[in-house]
């Protein structure tokens, strides 16, 4: 997804224009754009004129119409988002009120407006800024190379963005010279590590391919790992099983292709967008079986968990699924938002927003759609409920309670 012009105002309304450039990016739409959202986009409508002599005829012309936005429908299998709602601004061929279905399109832009107190909440702006970087919506590193020249690139579902190309000059190997030739080569390894380390998140785990022709490859992994242990660097040591040599033909990126395809390859990235949630909700199901009060799952007792502050820093993960956040209900929706901005930006925990189509999404939705993995353990939260729920019926029965 490209951002072509965004304009937010204090009190949380304002507008975005967005350029999908691939199928997943209306994934990304089909979160983005809510109920009585204003959704300008180019239509085909079908136009109805009568002749003087009373005769009809239609035709269908390409316009742009702004709807206010009632419902949408997203078909995951051929990624086409279709957006019903009543023209909120007239044309010359359309009326305001009546109906049009805005079926949004790749290479095609559309601007969303959203008005009213915190319409572009955390929540709403985490989604842009999501499918419009490469790096933070990064599946794969690549770091295509030979001798003097690296070419470093993130790879995203259907693109691969080159970020930065490294050439450093190396001495060739001539008699009783092979030293010069070896400090040109560290120096190389030292500047494309320098660069890697700049462009990536070093916490995150996601695999990092080195592909070279020869050896050159291997020596940069076996450079990476000498300096880390060299200088004690744990987080990049910690990086050495994403690591893959592979094999290429050139240190260009062309060569990517080639390297895409090779059985090694395709096994090591496959589904690699959604691993790290995967593991979180493997952890969490270890957890929920020892059933020592550090896995809960359900609103309520997630809530309170949170209240607590057993979601936090130290290992606090809260899992919830974007499906919470597509509620027509706006008092709902804000009090997913609330929750998860509490937990991340007070109580210094993980968040992860699990994808409602993916295998982890759909386990965590059949918990109810959000799960916590605490820092210490809580016993009976559930039991708090049921102990809440009998007083409210003792209340209102007329008994008291001391």
């Amino acid at each position: 997804m490209r951002l072509i012009k965004q304009n937010f105002e204090r009190d949380g309304s304002g507008f975005v224009t967005l350029f999908p450039e691939e199928p997943e990016d209306m994934w990304h739409s089909y979160n983005l754009i809510r109920p009585k959202d204003l959704l300008r986009a180019s239509a085909l409508r079908r136009v109805t004129t009568e002749s003087s002599t009373g005769s009809t005829s239609s035709h269908r012309v390409h316009t742009t119409l702004t709807i206010r936005v009632e419902s949408l429908d997203f078909d995951p299998q051929s990624s086409q988002l279709h957006v019903l709602g009543r023209i909120a601004e007239e044309t010359k061929f359309a009326k305001v009120g009546q109906y049009h279905t805005l079926d949004l399109e790749l290479q095609r832009n559309f601007t969303l407006e959203k008005d009213g107190e915190e319409a572009w909440d955390s929540v709403a702006r985490g989604i842009i800024k999501e499918s419009c970087d490469p790096v933070k919506s990064a599946d794969v590193w690549a770091v295509v190379m030979q001798e003097g020249l690296a070419n470093l690139a993130v790879l995203t579902g259907a693109r691969t963005v080159l970020r930065q190309r490294v050439e450093v000059a190396i001495p060739r190997k001539r008699g009783g010279r092979a030293g010069d030739h070896d400090k040109g080569l560290e120096k190389f390894f030292q500047t494309t590590l320098d660069t890697l380390l700049r462009q990536i998140d070093i916490n995150e785990s996601k695999p990092i391919l080195l592909a070279s022709p020869g050896f050159t490859a291997s020596s940069f992994q076996k450079f990476i790992l000498d300096t880390a242990t060299r200088t004690g660097n744990k987080a990049l040591m910690a990086q050495k099983a994403n690591l893959v040599v592979v094999h290429s033909s050139s240190g260009h990126l062309h060569s990517l292709n080639e390297i895409l395809q090779t059985p090694e390859v395709i096994a090591r990235l496959k589904d690699t967008q959604y691993a790290r949630e995967a593991k979180l909700m493997d952890d969490f199901m270890t957890l929920l079986r020892k059933d020592d009060g550090r896995a809960w799952y359900g609103p309520s007792e997630v809530e309170k968990a949170v209240e607590k502050g057993a979601v936090g820093r130290g290992g606090g993960v809260l899992l919830i699924s974007n499906a919470l956040f597509r509620a027509q209900d706006v008092a709902i929706r804000r009090r997913w938002i609330r929750l998860v901005d509490k937990v991340r930006d007070v109580e210094g925990g993980e968040v992860r927003t699990l994808s409602s189509e993916h295998e982890s999404g759909k386990r965590l939705d059949g918990l109810g759609g959000i799960a916590a993995i605490l820092t210490f353990p809580l016993d009976d939260l559930d039991d708090e409920e049921q102990e809440t729920e009998t007083d409210d019926n003792n209340n209102s029965n007329g008994v008291q309670t001391w």
